[in-house]
């Protein structure tokens, strides 16, 4: 199976010059790890002591344990390093300039899932924006889009359509690594702030996240596997409706359904389960 190096391990193995005597920051969740399953705090503060003074959690929180959608998260102190832990899904979704005080360089470490509606992404947009005016430098540790980088499928957002769910004009399924995002978001949409991205090594467009050889760690409660990711573009639209997307299920976004469904007069291609992202069951009730 092939060996992709994510950003994470790239920066491990040859550390930027700049990094030694910064104070460190990372914006990181559960599945912010190594190969090895390590977490990325731990593995940072062994390589760089003393450096990381504080760490931020987008929505879902730090542990990833908000199970329900839209669920804020307080701060906290994290249990193992005992440094501060700032939510960016809490009373506020932009860092405040009390959340930078103790940093000189963000690192970025989320693993994002391909679809414009997931919110880590402007997690990241709002960072890039802080940053600049506290004058931070960020760094995107880059990973893989688990839907592979090729396909760009569904809608540009709407103008009149902006929210935390969608701050940018860019297809549903937009193609892009949260590295190549970071970077449209900063270059194109003209924010400006100090960043570089520490690529992937191994990481061809065309992968699925199961060609890459690394684990899969849930980045949401939701997104229990890669083919979670795969039918979510098209199966979280639901959440718009008052048809259930299976949240709270073994099998989210790959079921859907309501009490008041009946399979049998549903189309034959949805009964049968028949769906090009793969994946898709239609139960009746």
């Amino acid at each position: 199976m092939t060996k992709v190096l994510t950003g994470l391990e790239n920066l491990l193995n040859s550390p930027r010059p700049w990094i030694y005597n910064e104070r460190i920051g990372i914006l990181c969740n559960p599945a912010s790890t190594d190969r090895h399953l390590a977490h990325t705090r731990r593995l940072v503060d062994q390589a760089f002591p003393g450096q990381l003074k504080a760490l931020y959690s987008p929505q879902h929180g730090f542990f990833a344990d908000k199970q329900d959608n839209m669920i804020e998260s307080e701060d906290i102190i994290d249990p193992v390093l005992q440094i501060p832990v700032f939510s960016l899904y809490g009373q506020t979704r932009i860092p405040e300039a009390r959340m930078f005080q103790p940093i000189d360089v963000l690192l970025v470490d989320l693993q994002d899932v391909g679809t414009r509606v997931y919110t880590f992404i402007y997690t990241l947009s709002y960072c890039l924006e802080a940053a600049r005016k506290f004058n931070i430098k960020v760094v995107i540790l880059d990973r893989p889009n688990p839907i592979n980088g090729i396909t760009v499928e569904g809608n540009c957002l709407a103008a009149d359509c902006v929210s935390f769910v969608g701050r940018y004009p860019i297809p549903m399924r937009h193609g892009l690594t949260v590295g190549e995002i970071g970077m449209l978001f900063n270059d194109y949409f003209e924010i400006g702030c100090d960043l570089e991205v520490i690529p992937m090594r191994g990481w061809k467009r065309n992968m699925l996240f199961g060609d890459t050889g690394l684990p899969w760690v849930a980045p949401s409660p939701n997104l229990p596997t890669p083919v979670s990711t795969l039918v979510y573009p098209g199966q979280v639209l639901w959440e718009g409706t008052n048809v259930s997307e299976g949240r709270g299920t073994t099998q989210p976004f790959e079921l859907v359904g309501a009490p008041f469904m009946d399979a049998k007069k549903n189309p034959d291609h949805l009964r049968e389960g028949k769906y090009s992202g793969g994946g898709f069951q239609a139960r009746g009730f």
